[in-house]
């Protein structure tokens, strides 16, 4: 698989989720970062096609959604609005349109925030609309699968399967660090920017956030003292949230970390992953641990010469997300960690309660010491667990015992 003439349009695996929820309810609600491709994914959806296309990055537009919402509603049966977060009592019209007439597929809203975090937005569209969440192009995404990584897998086939279906999932080899200082913002990874081209986007979105999108959600009189939170943040990629030493480190507030981290969190910037909280026999770690939703802009906003472990943990994580959002019955992403320090990198949850722990290690050559954090996992939700994965830098894919299987990262992503 190259990545030489690549289509302006990679395939999302968000679309087919879009268009499940289009023939269901009345209103889908694209919610994700600006610039991971909203705009782009609704221009090109089978259930979107033929709707009328409206922005609220225009002026014209967004006047009359502040002056006139029940006017704009009104311009077409069926309608996709970008960017709604700008003006959120147009959601109070949708409502009503809606409540008249609750035809599927009639309205799909984009929001660069999440919508349900937000405490501007007081409609939630309850009943009438579902979320769909859209990331930073997946690895699979970037080279034309339209997909992320074999993660279902793990859950549909037994441990004793794996080895076999992981050898036989035919990816592309490729160095972790280089993924990891590339960018996986479609306009980055499509159009291939060398180095320079890309510090120059990164550094263009992050004035962009800090002057326009970040004004319109908070009171931040100073936007370089969020740029300082954000910097300790990605300083601290893959550590349990510590908004005490961010405190101290940037000279903020506790309060003011607490309530900006929230705001990082809601514009899709950094990524919490909530501790796992099924307590059995061992103390456990309550606190999150914090990523970011791009490694190369946790890089940029680092200063980091070079990645990382924690930023190959990240690019597990960012697939991860990526795939949990586009289900309709959502998985989600834990860790877990014991006040003994014994810890496992991921805990993916279904529904149902069935969890997959994932350990990742920077490592060309894993070993039976590397899955300790997975074995007592394992001995303490055997009736839980589907078995161990174990992510690592090399060529192999390993058996080590007690259901704990060893691969490539490249092979899984």
């Amino acid at each position: 698989m190259q990545r030489d003439n690549l289509p302006t349009y990679l395939p999302r695996l968000a679309e087919a989720h879009l268009n499940a929820v289009m023939t269901a309810q009345p209103v889908a609600v694209v919610m994700g970062a600006r610039q991971t491709g909203k705009s782009t994914l609704i221009a090109n959806a089978t259930a979107t096609a033929g709707m009328l296309r409206l922005t609220l990055d225009d002026l014209d537009t967004r006047s009359q959604a502040l002056s006139d919402p029940e006017g704009l509603v009104s311009r077409a049966d069926r309608m996709a609005i970008d960017e709604v977060q700008r003006a959120p009592d147009l959601l109070i019209a949708i409502k009503r349109a809606v409540d008249r007439d609750r035809q599927p597929g009639r309205f799909v809203l984009t929001g660069s925030s999440n919508l349900l975090a937000m405490k501007s937005v007081n409609e939630s569209l309850a009943g009438r609309a579902s979320y769909v969440q859209l990331w930073p192009l997946t690895r699979h995404e970037h080279l034309g699968l339209g997909t992320a990584g074999m993660w279902q897998s793990f859950f549909d086939a037994p441990h004793a399967q794996w080895r076999e279906l992981i050898e036989s999932h035919d990816m592309p080899r490729a160095a972790w660090i280089d993924e990891a200082q590339h960018s996986h913002y479609p306009p980055v990874a499509v159009h291939r920017l060398n180095a320079d081209q890309q510090a120059d986007w990164l550094q263009g979105y992050l004035d962009t956030f800090l002057a326009r999108d970040v004004a319109e959600l908070s009171a931040i009189t100073n936007p370089l003292d969020l740029l300082r939170l954000m910097r300790a943040a990605c300083r601290a990629l893959g550590q349990t949230e510590h908004q005490a030493a961010w405190a101290q480190t940037t000279g903020l507030s506790t309060s003011t970390v607490s309530r900006w981290t929230d705001l990082l969190e809601v514009t899709y910037q950094l990524v919490r992953v909530p501790a796992y909280s099924v307590n059995r026999t061992s103390r456990l770690t309550r606190k999150p641990k914090v990523y970011w939703s791009d490694t190369a802009m946790a890089l940029h906003l680092a200063g980091n010469p070079q990645p990382t472990g924690a930023h190959l943990e990240n690019l597990v994580l960012d697939d991860l997300i990526a795939w949990c959002g586009s289900q309709s019955r959502r998985p989600a992403v834990h860790h877990w960690r014991t006040t003994t320090q014994r810890e496992v990198d991921f805990v993916v949850e279904l529904p149902n309660g069935t969890v997959l722990p994932i350990e990742v290690k920077a490592t060309s050559a894993p070993g039976v010491s590397d899955a300790t954090g997975l074995r007592a996992f394992l001995d303490e939700y055997a009736d839980l667990a589907v078995g161990g994965l174990l992510l690592h830098c090399g060529d192999d894919v390993l058996t080590l015992g007690r259901g704990i299987v060893a691969a490539p990262w490249w092979k899984v992503l």
